[in-house]
């Protein structure tokens, strides 16, 4: 008979394009010993874009440069006033789109794409989504898949602009180090009671992508527990400021790749 861990979605990986094995890469060891992620190709493919970054002085002029860019590149500009027939209708879906879909509801279809990024390029796979994806096939593991590749999100190579995304985070921290100059960012985040009682023990599973905080104030609004992680910035895919955009900023609300953190539980 095979192993709880191995017949248990929870414990499920894939393949991925950061030359990490997925099993490491959601390990407590390589928060410990993190190394530079990048996703293959990303860079390769807008060199031009890296290149503009390069002559950037401050992280709010490689703001407006990523932003700038990345719309001409995937036709985000809105249509001339005027425009006519479908190019006027026409739903462009965006990295800021997701984000704000993300923002209002982390369970939602914008969720279930970036769920499903973050799937496809490290190799992480969820286990919420609404509901807990536990036994599979199941009705939650259903709604997952469906919203996962429901077209009004998934069109205009949006798993290619949060390629680009996750690059000009790191970029952007091995830059500007605009959160300190370690490898590592300590970042708080409202626990559930399943977390809070996982973390007891010293090691808490997260989803494939979770929101933390940098302040313990703003994480204790989603929860009496709340969790103190020390987070390897290569994990991260967006932070507050990185934006010209200033989405999801409000709270303080940092994306971060899931795994098997070592944490720290606190009550208020």
């Amino acid at each position: 008979m095979a192993a709880q861990d191995e017949v248990h979605p929870g414990r499920w990986f894939s393949t991925n394009l950061v030359g990490v094995p997925a099993p490491v890469l959601a390990s407590p060891a390589f928060n410990e010993h993190p190394v530079p992620l990048q996703i293959a190709g990303a860079r390769a493919t807008q060199r031009g874009l890296f290149a503009l970054l390069a002559h950037c002085s401050t992280l709010t002029e490689a703001s407006a440069v990523f932003e700038h860019l990345v719309s001409i590149t995937f036709g985000l500009q809105r249509a001339a006033p005027g425009a006519a027939g479908a190019e006027a209708r026409r739903w462009r879906t965006s990295y800021i789109k997701l984000l704000q879909g993300w923002g209002l509801d982390a369970g939602g279809p914008a969720a279930a794409v970036l769920k499903g990024w973050v799937e496809s390029r490290f190799g992480l796979v969820p286990t919420y989504h609404r509901a807990p994806l536990g036994h599979f096939p199941s009705d939650a593991w259903l709604n997952y898949l469906m919203e996962k590749a429901q077209g009004r999100w998934h069109n205009n190579a949006i798993w290619r602009q949060l390629d680009l995304l996750f690059e000009f985070c790191q970029w952007s921290l091995a830059r500007f180090a605009p959160l300190g100059a370690g490898r590592w960012v300590e970042l708080w985040r409202g626990a559930s009671p399943q977390e809070a009682r996982a973390g007891r023990d010293g090691t808490v599973r997260l989803n494939n992508i979770v929101s933390m905080s940098l302040s313990r104030d703003a994480a204790s609004c989603f929860g009496d527990w709340v969790l103190r992680l020390r987070v390897p910035q290569c994990k991260l895919v967006c932070y507050p400021g990185l934006l010209d955009t200033h989405v999801l900023d409000g709270e303080g609300e940092v994306l971060v790749l899931g795994g098997d953190y070592r944490a720290v539980v606190r009550y208020d």
